[in-house]
């Protein structure tokens, strides 16, 4: 009898010990963290899809019409201001300016006949008027025929690469047939569209002297080497998306860009004492973003917050915050409003360097 009491009071013992770790361990796992806000300056990097072209890019057509006789360049060939590019068959176009030349020397013969006896009172003044006037049009008509054999050979108007061609050596090409195009690469126009409010936001702080520097990544997701300056601004609005475009120039000497690349435009923003908080601790419903925070009574209460900015692991808050405010940092799925908490408080400082912040 003694032994069975004195194991049923064992068993109690061992029990009662494991029921007091259980609780501790329950405890230790009911225990969260929480964190404040923290205020202080740093930047905000937005992107922008762009539309990437070339400065110059110009399309290259017929000027006469003819067979294709002679191509000099190749596509995607480097070509200098003034290189001869295309030769339409001049044939027709020499044998009219031969007739021209025959005309105005013909001309020339008889104003001078004329003005010889206008100088001798044999015939009229009107008479050599006349004369004079058949001369100049037969120089003009001359001049003419010159500018339509020049237009025969299709030459670079700047130094640039060539594109496709749309046509073939020996073509019939029409006036007006579109030859090939020619784009300047040494310096691209990045096109970006920003948003009404965003635009305003530049706008009213920007200096009135000042071009802002923006980054260009591009499809390999490498930054391009050059930076770019915002040079204008569209003067209207899209009515259907409610965007305005920018144009970056970035310059490219190595020729890196092409004209119809993509990318993204990057602009960093600064902000000045800006409230800071890790975006682990918001939850959404419907599209708007809430915060868990802690109360005086260790109480949960869920919060609206709205987002100023958005940078890697972190929100910069807009309203919704102060500074003294304990928002919960984990856990946040395992309770539910009014819950009543035990907790551990963390720096935000310390918060925010294991989330390696990119904030200065």
């Amino acid at each position: 009898m003694k032994r069975i009491l004195m194991l049923m009071s064992l068993c109690a013992l061992l029990l009662n010990a494991s029921c007091k770790t259980e609780h501790k361990e329950k405890e230790k796992e009911e225990q969260f963290l929480v964190t404040n806000p923290i205020r202080k300056d740093t930047v905000v990097t937005k992107d922008y899809v762009s539309q990437i072209q070339a400065s110059r890019h110009i399309e290259l057509r017929a000027l006469e019409r003819g067979y294709l006789q002679k191509i000099f360049v190749d596509e995607g060939q480097f070509v200098k201001q003034g290189q001869l590019l295309f030769q339409i068959m001049p044939k027709l176009y020499e044998a009219e300016m031969e007739k021209a030349k025959a005309e105005a020397s013909f001309t020339e013969i008889e104003y001078n006949n004329t003005k010889k006896l206008a100088e001798n009172n044999v015939v009229a003044p009107n008479e050599l008027a006349m004369a004079k006037a058949k001369l100049d049009k037969a120089k003009a008509e001359l001049s003419l025929t010159q500018v339509h054999l020049e237009f025969t050979q299709v030459r670079a108007p700047f130094d640039g690469i060539v594109d496709r061609f749309n046509v073939r050596l020996g073509s019939l090409v029409e006036e007006g047939d579109l030859l090939t195009n020619l784009s300047d690469n040494s310096k691209m126009w990045v096109y970006y569209n920003v948003p009404e409010a965003e635009y305003l936001d530049f706008r009213q702080n920007q200096k009135s002297d000042s071009k802002p520097v923006v980054k260009l990544l591009m499809a390999n997701n490498q930054y391009f080497e050059n930076s770019g300056i915002v040079e204008t601004i569209e003067a209207d609005f899209n009515s259907e998306n409610g965007n305005i475009q920018f144009r970056a120039t970035f310059p490219n000497p190595k020729g890196l860009l092409r004209h119809g690349e993509t990318g993204n435009v990057h602009v960093t923003l600064p902000l000045k004492n800006t409230l800071l908080i890790p975006q682990k601790a918001t939850f959404e419903v419907l599209d708007k973003k809430y915060v868990f925070v802690v109360d005086k009574n260790n109480t949960i209460q869920s919060r609206q917050v709205t987002i100023e900015a958005e940078m890697p692991h972190i929100f910069a808050i807009k309203s919704g915050l102060s500074e003294g405010d304990k928002i919960l940092l984990e856990g946040l799925r395992l309770v539910k409003e009014h819950d009543k908490i035990k907790y551990k408080l963390i720096a935000p400082q310390t918060v925010l360097s294991n989330l390696e912040l990119y904030a200065e």
